[in-house]
């Protein structure tokens, strides 16, 4: 059953509005040509692995021990490393969506207490928090749940790609599995954090596209 729940999570069938967003490919493309797959492993490598991963072991392990004020602080934390407006907005906006459907589906404990949490405006409920609560309450261990969650931002990542026309479905998936590397460094990096501190992006050129995506004549993605 926590195998079964994790796929469900990941699955892009999922309510979490991950289809809405190209997570700064958009802005890339309209600038000009790009290497899809090498993009996708600079972004996992130093945005999504030390940023959103990392908040999710960070939060898997505050749940798992009953420590909510951690939880909070990994949340607020990587809030604020998010410099775009509209990557702020759309972390929070997913989150939580994933949450409401979630602790429907789920039910558990875990959840109800983090919805406390955001509807009372303690933490802000970011995506990557979110499924690090809902993880832990249902047994998925940290290593499975980072992984899956990285595979899960690849997937949705070369399907903005197919989206947007700068890949076929053909390449789209040859390209999600050459992601497995960075995959696997990026999910490897999340594990070894220790606190809300390592909890870190540095990607400043896709800080600067998102910018230039917000102000965007025509948008098919949010972010």
């Amino acid at each position: 059953m926590t195998l079964l729940a994790q796929l469900q999570l990941t699955d892009s069938a999922f309510p979490g509005g991950l289809y809405t967003l190209s997570h700064g490919l958009e802005a890339y493309t309209q600038a000009g040509p790009v290497d899809v797959g090498e993009l996708l492993e600079d972004v996992l490598l130093h945005a999504a692995g030390p940023g959103d991963a990392t908040a999710l072991v960070l939060t898997h392990r505050a749940v798992t021990a009953g420590d909510w004020d951690a939880v909070v602080a990994a949340d607020r934390r990587l809030h604020a490393i998010k410099l775009s407006r509209e990557i702020r907005a759309a972390a929070t906006r997913t989150g939580n969506q994933v949450l409401r459907t979630a602790t429907l589906v789920f039910a558990t404990p875990e959840l109800a207490r983090l919805t406390e949490l955001v509807e009372a405006g303690t933490a802000p409920g970011n995506h990557a928090v979110v499924l690090g609560t809902a993880y832990a309450g249902l047994g998925v261990p940290a290593h499975d749940a980072v992984t899956g969650d990285l595979y899960a931002f690849a997937a949705s990542w070369v399907s903005a790609a197919v989206r947007l026309g700068r890949l076929d479905f053909r390449q789209a998936q040859a390209t999600l599995y050459g992601a497995a590397g960075a995959i696997g460094r990026a999910a490897a990096h999340a594990l070894a954090a220790r606190g809300p501190l390592d909890l870190h992006a540095a990607t400043p050129v896709a800080d600067i596209m998102s910018a230039v995506h917000e102000r965007a004549e025509a948008r098919l993605f949010t972010t």
